[in-house]
């Protein structure tokens, strides 16, 4: 027995400095070549099964018993006889969604044979023994994406839509699709929308409006009044820069700008400008004080107003978030030229960001800042193709299955177009961002970040707050975008809101009837878990909008005469959507 325990440790020690070794040559692999873990996180994952083998062992077990699964599905639907899925396709995962899927046993295995593969080692890499959790999630996000690519909708002869197109065109599908990928090669992307499909200030952002403010940092749009009388308190809605700000004023009927001007309120927003080399050194700093606190002053300026309510959103909401700490403390509570605030799918606590989590560590952010600083911002497009990979069926494989294998043309898609009208992000101001926010998770921490000269404390916000999640969102989880209210004061009341749908149409939520969406509404208490406040929150049918309006209106004061476009002493720098919305 003592023999072998003795050997038994002998063959631990060798194997832990062999993987010790190892772990440091994939690290400085990693930092070197494969910065994002691409290939590294993979090979990491194999190596950690081998070090397990009875692990191994067993999932080797679980796909011998999905193939005879596969053997015993085949054997049936060969006969002609019923036969049940071995793997069921998500609920969300449209590839195969066609009935022909099903019905023609020939594809019914392909597919099948498919999906359970993709199941069993998606499973395996989110098990690796021997990993952190992080490192599993990225290993099963990389070989997801591969699994993606090779997917049988995804090639011409796997594919019987596209045989079948094929068919019936006599051949002209393919020409077309080959016209496609030449027009993508020449766009060196993916469309998803034809880059001329509408016209900024003609079909979108068409709200009348004038620009009231301009500095290096943003143009401040005041949307014209259409009622004879606007509450006092004013909205003024601090825009994500990640991307152009008419995703709340696409078209008449989609806008929410529009909504809130009809019913009565005076609505300003923010138009960033889109950061050249010249503004590397911009900071989150220079978001803050150049951008929200010098616009507040603005509109209360003009409109005569102590207080606004301010509304943000994603990476705008953020911003705000701690500009309220941030103004509580450098105002005091009673002078903060907030009255209450909105939150749309923002993020205040990151510890656990969704998929995007798979983007963020010390390696990847440094060779983020490597390129950046080489030309000092971060490309628009960049940024877009790494949402894009967070949901890679619907947003790169699909668009490549229609365009290519089926040569259809490009949808006219207004929320697609703005998705592809990308900015870019100052060097200085992404690093911090990258670093503080993800990495580092410091704006939960109390006096953890020092912005604009004033130590970041989120329990100084005692200001209402109105917040709202997205049920399907994959950029800021709903569950993480909850938790703002654990860190604000336990004397700021709080509503939130978990709509239907995702990051863009769960806010993009217009009223209509019959409704197409749905929410959960209710007022959570400080530490209170997600689960239950779900099980208690209240189901609505319909836009959240009109909530929000119901929970807006008794806070915004009485009905007052708008401000007059026309009057002698009105700032006006030229009509809506401004100068800085056409900078490419």
């Amino acid at each position: 027995m003592s023999s072998f325990g003795s050997t038994e440790k002998g063959a631990s020690s060798l194997d832990l400095t062999g993987f010790s070794t190892y772990e440091g040559l994939m690290t400085k692999l990693q930092q070197r070549l494969d910065p994002f873990g691409v290939t590294t996180s993979i090979l990491n994952a194999q190596v950690a099964w081998l070090m397990h083998p009875q692990e191994l062992s067993r999932a080797i077990s679980g796909m011998s018993g999905d193939a005879l699964a596969l053997q015993t599905h085949l054997m049936r639907r060969a006969f002609g006889m019923p036969a049940q899925d071995v793997i069921k396709p998500n609920a969300d995962d449209a590839r195969f969604a066609d009935p022909v899927w099903n019905v023609e046993p020939t594809w019914d295995i392909i597919k099948e044979s498919y999906l359970a593969f993709t199941r069993r080692l998606e499973d395996m890499l989110f098990e690796t023994p021997g990993l952190s959790e992080k490192e599993r999630r990225r290993a099963a996000f990389w070989v997801r994406e591969w699994l993606n690519a090779m997917a049988p909708t995804n090639f011409f002869f796997t594919n019987p839509l596209a045989l079948k197109k094929y068919v019936e065109t006599n051949g002209e599908s393919l020409t077309k699709g080959w016209k496609n990928l030449m027009r993508d090669v020449d766009a060196k992307n993916i469309l998803m929308v034809e880059a001329d499909a509408f016209k900024v200030g003609t079909d979108l952002a068409t709200t009348p409006g004038r620009v009231v403010f301009r500095n290096r940092m943003l143009e401040l749009i005041h949307y014209t009044p259409t009622t004879a009388k606007v509450h006092k308190t004013p909205i003024v809605i601090i825009m994500p820069w990640i991307n152009k700000f008419y995703i709340l004023d696409l078209t008449p009927k989609k806008s929410m700008v529009k909504y809130l001007t009809d019913q009565g309120y005076s609505v300003f927003i923010t138009s960033w400008k889109n950061p050249t080399a010249e503004m590397s050194d911009i900071g989150f700093d220079d978001y803050l004080s150049e951008g929200v606190d010098q616009v507040v002053h603005k509109v209360c300026d003009l409109c005569q107003v102590q207080q606004v309510h301010l509304a943000g959103y994603c990476i705008g909401g953020t911003l705000v978030a701690t500009y309220l700490a941030w103004a509580n403390r450098h105002y005091g509570e009673n002078e903060t030229p907030v009255a209450h605030w909105t939150l749309f799918t923002t993020l205040t606590d990151f510890s656990k960001p969704g998929d995007i989590d798979v983007f963020i560590d010390e390696g990847a952010i440094r060779a983020l800042e490597e390129k950046m600083t080489q030309v000092g911002y971060l490309d628009g497009d960049d940024m877009a193709s790494s949402f894009r990979l967070l949901r890679s069926n619907s947003l790169v494989w699909h668009y490549f299955e229609k365009s290519y294998l089926f040569g259809e043309p490009l949808p006219a898609f207004d929320v697609l177009f703005w998705n592809m009208d990308t900015t870019r992000m100052p060097a200085a101001m992404h690093s911090f961002y990258l670093r503080q926010m993800y990495l580092h998770n410091n704006l939960m921490k109390r006096d953890a970040l020092t912005i604009a000269g004033e130590p970041i404390d989120l329990d100084r916000i005692s200001q209402p707050l109105y917040a709202v999640s997205a049920e399907d969102d994959h950029i800021v989880p709903w569950h993480q975008s909850y938790r703002i209210r654990k860190y604000i004061n336990v004397k700021a009341r709080v509503r939130f809101v978990l709509s239907t749908s995702g990051h863009i149409l769960g806010i993009v939520n217009p009223v209509v009837n019959p409704p197409k969406r749905s929410f959960w509404v209710a007022e959570p208490e400080r530490n209170e878990h997600y689960e239950h406040w779900f099980v208690r929150a209240e189901k609505k049918p319909g836009s959240w909008w009109e909530d929000w309006l119901a929970w807006l209106s008794p806070q915004c004061g009485p009905m007052v005469s708008p401000l007059d476009p026309k009057a002698a002493s009105y700032p006006d720098l030229g009509p809506a959507p401004g100068t800085y919305v056409f900078e490419k």
